[in-house]
């Protein structure tokens, strides 16, 4: 082998590695959003100039999830047509804005409009950034992969949850929101100058000299990904099957499609319902505030562990598995935060809790990656995320309503519990893809 050869191969080593990183970096600041609402909410509730009950704060908590509905049905469609990577610089840019300006709103009103926009910008971002991190990764290690970007999620939820501690007491919760803008000046312009495009994208495209030069730069082996768009393509004329929307409503694949929007909607509800209300149930339940925004913390420093944990056994021992095992780790971990005991234990099972809800999350985007052909993957994965929201927006809104109603503790921790134990059943019912397509394999 030549010196240019393992050159090339070294810098391709190490530039593969730049597309999971580059997604990471986004997504943790989509994480941060996520968790930023949950910390301001003991500080909305005590708001005199606005005078919030809990139920219009858990409302209000789903403006920002109905706009990720939106966001996510859309962007999984667009970017089929326009390319993956011009969507998600624009989802950053879109959400970076808007939720800044909630940092400023003078009414719940305008609050609330500017949290609908932004979910607008972060319901197209997973998507995308999923689509992009399954295609960059080196094939024998592609859950771990990506579950470690999608753990940037939760180092964003950990840090909005530290900076909480320290900064809304010095400076109100409206700094949490004016914080959103750092990703516009630190992303986008990385994103411009670094992001590649979807190889199978380009090639879709018929724009060949571009994607030979991004096989090269990261050692992607491109005569593999053309082979599988064309044996996708072939498939899709042999058996009728159409691409995109079409193909995930299609015959074929329409009820494990349904399969995959109710798994999504039951984690969905978990992942918003209990990162909206944990801090204020266990206000409810006698913790301080301080306390309970350290529940908060260690929910999401949980899901940082369990999400590198469920990668590498995804990877050994099947993504169908893992996922459906973790879904029932959370349904125990959040059943137990409903019993008296040592404090010491109970932010164990904070812990555990999160480590099962967010990395089983997590873990059915990366089966939902695997399970459809590259063609129509983002739109399937936009689908599931869109649909799902709709288990986001009824998180927060039944959080609202069983605080309001006192009937927090036990009575919302069974109700999320229940809906873990239902979407590991899901899961663990779930047939094989109809569709085994070759995939490549490399590094």
């Amino acid at each position: 082998m030549s010196t240019s050869s393992v050159a090339r191969g070294r810098t391709a080593s190490s530039a593969i590695w730049l597309v999971p990183a580059l997604c990471g970096f986004a997504v943790g600041f989509d994480g941060y959003d996520l968790i930023v609402y949950g910390t301001v909410v003991p500080a909305l509730l005590e708001y005199q100039p606005w005078g919030l009950s809990p139920e219009r704060v858990g409302v209000i908590g789903s403006y920002a999830i109905i706009g990720m509905l939106i966001g996510a049905l859309l962007a999984g469609t667009v970017t089929d047509i326009i390319g993956r990577r011009k969507a998600l610089l624009i989802c950053v840019t879109w959400f970076s804005i808007f939720t800044a300006a909630c940092g400023i709103a003078p009414s719940p009103e305008l609050f609330g409009l500017f949290r609908f926009l932004a979910g607008i910008g972060l319901g197209g971002l997973i998507p995308v950034a999923t689509a992009l991190t399954l295609e960059y990764a080196p094939g024998r290690r592609r859950n771990i992969t990506y579950t470690a970007m999608m753990a940037s999620y939760n180092v964003g939820g950990l840090l909005a949850a530290g900076l909480a501690i320290l900064l809304i007491p010095r400076f109100g919760w409206q700094i949490m929101f004016l914080i959103a803008l750092v990703p516009l000046v630190i992303v986008v312009p990385l994103g411009l100058k670094y992001l590649p495009e979807s190889i199978s994208f380009l090639v879709a495209q018929g724009r060949r000299g571009e994607a030979e030069t991004l096989s090269r730069r990261f050692g992607v082996p491109l005569q593999e990904v053309a082979r599988t768009v064309e044996k996708e393509e072939e498939t899709a004329v042999h058996e009728g099957k159409l691409h995109g929307l079409k193909t995930i409503l299609s015959g074929l694949y329409f009820l494990r499609s349904v399969a995959f929007w109710v798994a999504s909607f039951f984690g969905l509800m978990l992942i918003y319902g209990l990162s909206t209300w944990l801090p204020g149930v266990m206000t409810v339940a006698g913790y301080s505030v301080g306390s309970a925004l350290s529940f908060l913390l260690l929910f999401q420093g949980g899901a940082v562990v369990g999400n590198l944990v469920a990668g590498g056994l995804a990877d050994r021992f099947g993504t169908k598995l893992v996922c459906g095992l973790f879904f029932s780790m959370a349904a125990v971990g959040i059943a137990l935060l409903s019993i008296k005991m040592p404090l010491v234990l109970i932010y164990l099972f904070a812990g555990v809790a999160g480590a099962g809800v967010f990395a089983a999350m997590v873990l059915v985007y990366a089966y939902i990656g695997q399970y459809y052909p590259a063609s129509s993957r983002a739109t399937a994965l936009g689908w599931a995320a869109g649909v799902g929201r709709t288990g986001a927006i009824l998180g927060p809104i039944i959080g609202g309503f069983l605080v309001g109603a006192g009937l927090a503790v036990p009575w919302g921790f069974y109700t999320f519990a229940l809906a873990g134990v239902i979407a590991a059943l899901i899961i663990f019912l779930l047939p094989r893809s109809p569709v085994h397509v070759e995939r490549a394999e490399w590094m």
